[in-house]
């Protein structure tokens, strides 16, 4: 038999093992562990008298193997127990990411209008961080964020007509809602011109919006503008999530709606200005391109078959004056029981320009 574990000439098996070997083998103790063979000494032998390797992560060493295994099942025991606090109170696992990511996840899209609160006012964006403490700092800047259909042979158009029909459409909420000199209150020729000119009620909705705004021809219903005297935007990112569907409509036309949020950034215009609050605005607008030997209509063009809007902290409810109107203070954008403006998962009511008012619990 050989000798006790530990010695030059003896085997691997720590001597506590030894010890519980001998004990059993002497009592008859069923499965108890059996003596290595001569050939299993040798090997052992020559392995010690080799020098020493590294042991690569998965490799036994011989002794531990016993400690390994029951931390192995300490760690499953512990992970089980973590999944099945988890599973009873969901909310707790977000304090584990910190309080930043678990805010921003916590209200959006929660389906419901009320859910959430406004936070405490410390998770507000900054001039450095605009979109801090919201769902929307994950969300895409610009254009990126419209996700756009693929195209398909639709009504009167091939598949490449419908293509370039979803990208001018496309053109057009960029330069309503996200082209630059648009934001700064200039007129937007260039969404003007994407308009069927021979679209009646359109073309004295955009004639009397920009000369003499009221609530019928109010061109925040349809154009994203700030003036640039009172308001400046944050930096020359506007966070975006939205798409746009695909149908067929009337007399074959193609019909292109679109459900996009933005989300502004924006302070005061006087140079020193710290504080920054969030313009949010949701808008549904259809887009119909015509087939010209049923509708006239000017190539390039389309017809608008409606337009919705909700908004948060724009001067909801004011005389209207053709821009935005953010409020500054400890109770901008809104608080109380209302909606959660980021919450996609509802209708476009067509609320917020110059119609009635909302309480928004958050911005």
């Amino acid at each position: 038999m050989g000798t006790g574990a530990g010695t030059d000439g003896g085997s691997s098996v720590p001597d506590e093992e030894w010890e519980r070997f001998l004990r059993d083998s002497v009592n008859g103790v069923p499965g108890a562990p059996k003596e290595p063979s001569a050939r299993a000494r040798m090997v052992t032998r020559r392995l010690q008298e080799q020098p020493q390797q590294a042991v690569p992560w998965r490799a036994h060493t011989p002794g531990r193997a016993r400690r390994r295994f029951r931390a192995w099942h300490a760690l499953v025991l512990v992970g089980a127990l973590a999944l099945l606090g988890v599973a009873l109170v969901p909310g707790s696992v977000g304090g584990w990411f910190g309080g930043d990511a678990a805010q921003a996840v916590a209200g959006e899209g929660s389906g419901g209008g009320g859910g959430s609160s406004a936070g405490p006012r410390s998770r507000r964006g900054t001039v450095e961080e605009p979109f801090r403490g919201s769902p929307a700092e994950r969300w895409e800047d610009g254009v990126r964020g419209i996700s756009v259909p693929r195209a398909k042979a639709t009504g009167w158009m091939t598949a490449a007509q419908v293509e370039q029909a979803l990208a001018k459409t496309r053109d057009f909420l960029v330069a309503t809602n996200l082209d630059a000199d648009t934001l700064r209150g200039k007129r937007p020729d260039k969404a003007v011109a994407l308009v069927n000119p021979q679209q009646a009620d359109m073309a004295r909705y955009l004639r009397q919006a920009f000369r003499k705004p009221d609530a019928e021809n109010d061109p925040l219903l349809l154009f994203s503008r700030f003036d640039a005297d009172t308001v400046r935007l944050v930096g020359d990112v506007v966070k975006v999530r939205g798409e746009l569907t695909l149908r067929e409509g009337p007399r074959g036309a193609v019909e292109v709606a679109s459900d996009v949020t933005y989300v502004y950034p924006v302070t005061r215009a006087t140079a020193d200005s710290r504080e920054v609050v969030r313009v949010v605005v949701r808008r549904e607008v259809v887009a119909s391109w015509d087939d010209p030997a049923k509708v006239r209509t000017e190539p390039g063009t389309f017809s608008v078959l409606s337009y919705r809007v909700n908004m948060t902290n724009g001067g909801c409810g004011r005389r209207p004056t053709g821009y935005f109107a953010p409020e500054f203070g400890p109770h901008a954008g809104g608080e109380g029981p209302g909606t959660d403006p980021y919450d996609r998962n509802g209708p476009v009511v067509g609320r917020g320009a110059a119609g009635s008012c909302g309480n928004a619990v958050r911005s």
